[in-house]
């Protein structure tokens, strides 16, 4: 790894992963990095952060933003046992 390299970790702003540049390291571990989405420059966090939002999860966040309420989760099928 390398100034100015590219690397993935967790975007703080942007609330995801993202691509990112490395701007400072101590001896050959990256400190710091820049989002190349959003231009924040933060420590590394390793990729550490909250999880991607899955589909339905995204789709579930807008429709409740529009609608202001959060849907019902369906409940799963319960196993009958044999």
């Amino acid at each position: 790894m390398r100034l100015g390299d590219y690397i993935d970790d967790y975007c703080s702003r942007c609330k995801r992963t993202t691509d990112h540049s490395v701007v400072s390291m101590i001896g050959e571990a990256v400190s710091k990095t820049r989002c190349r989405t959003c231009e924040s420059e933060h420590k590394f966090r390793h990729n550490k952060g909250n999880k991607e939002m899955t589909a339905r999860e995204a789709f579930d966040k807008v429709l409740a933003s529009v609608t202001g309420s959060q849907p019902a989760v369906p409940e799963k099928p319960k196993r009958r046992k044999k």
